[in-house]
């Protein structure tokens, strides 16, 4: 390895946590990279020409080492959180991904992988109606669902509510099979997906059960006020002008709603009646809302998904 980079660890405690079980930290910086990465004795090795990935591999072993000496053990989340985040161009990855984790009680940390995750975390944070536009597989509802679940466990918040419009503008149910729950559920699981990462099975179960998690058609949210709530409502992109109007106009007291969608994928007929291009119009001059903007470079998918994405949005008009 005449052309590797070695990195030495005195201590073997940051050399275990930093390589993780079974090397799992390390085979992830290998895919990050594309490079081979191996730890011998107290060295971690990048067998590597390249002084590009020399000086990335540097900046993320020294962020990580870092980190795990505040208290943090490094996982896979961690190491792609803190590798984003120094392509970004983030001097101190360390600073955004220990300040603005999302932290679910009893169960796992959540990341911001980019600077613009941060910011939208950020916002979560301070503000009590937030939107979040961008493509898919940017973390949009990922991190929605990761925040709102944190301030359930910590009981910031009585319940989580789940809301889409279920069928793009008409929303007509009746034609499925089941009773309410059954008939939304599938248009619903992309967030309980998510919740299915970050929390058990039966706590979810507990969860409804107990009706802390609550799921409802956009439609069926007319005439009701909503107080100590955290509201979720996905694919907002598809709700019309009323239906978004209706929705904001739901908060009551101690409440909070996060707003996602995809711009690019408008269903409804026509397309100028979408309620959220109609907010980014009229609510951005309002500081007690707060609005995020994802982009291409904050996919968090396979990484074919951002070149899949680049291609539709380069595509030239016949």
């Amino acid at each position: 390895m005449s052309n590797s980079l070695t990195i030495v660890l005195e201590d073997q405690v940051a050399l275990s946590d930093i390589c993780g079980i079974n090397d799992i930290n390390l085979k992830t910086i290998e895919k990050a990279l594309d490079v081979r990465v191996l730890s011998r004795g107290n060295e971690i090795l990048l067998d590597s020409d390249d002084e590009s990935k020399h000086k990335l591999f540097k900046q993320l072993i020294e962020q990580l080492t870092s980190l795990q000496r505040s208290g943090y053990v490094p996982d896979p989340d961690m190491v792609n959180a803190v590798y984003q985040s120094i392509r970004d161009g983030n001097d101190d990855a360390k600073n955004l991904v220990q300040d603005l984790a999302i932290v679910i009680p009893g169960n796992r940390k959540i990341f911001p992988r980019s600077l613009h995750q941060a910011e939208y975390i950020q916002g979560m944070n301070t503000h009590d109606v937030v939107f979040c536009i961008g493509p898919a597989g940017t973390g949009k509802t990922y991190l929605a669902v990761a925040h709102a679940l944190k301030e359930i466990l910590n009981k910031e918040r009585k319940k989580l509510i789940l809301t889409r419009p279920v069928v793009e503008a008409g929303e007509s149910l009746g034609f499925l099979p089941g009773d309410l729950t059954q008939k939304v559920s599938p248009y619903l699981r992309p967030l309980y997906d998510a919740m299915d990462d970050m929390i058990p099975v039966d706590l979810i179960n507990r969860f409804e059960e107990h009706r802390t998690i609550e799921i409802a058609p956009l439609a069926y949210m007319r005439g009701r006020s909503l107080r100590n709530s955290y509201i979720i409502l996905d694919e907002a992109q598809n709700t019309t002008r009323e239906q978004m109007k209706m929705f904001l106009t739901r908060l009551g007291e101690g409440s909070k709603a996060v707003i996602t969608g995809d711009i690019t994928q408008i269903d409804l007929p026509k397309k100028n009646q979408s309620g959220l291009l109609h907010c980014m119009k009229i609510l951005t001059d309002i500081p007690e809302i707060y609005f995020s903007f994802l982009d291409t470079r904050d996919v968090v998918r396979n990484a074919i998904v951002k070149k899949i994405i680049n291609a539709y949005e380069n595509e030239q008009p016949e």
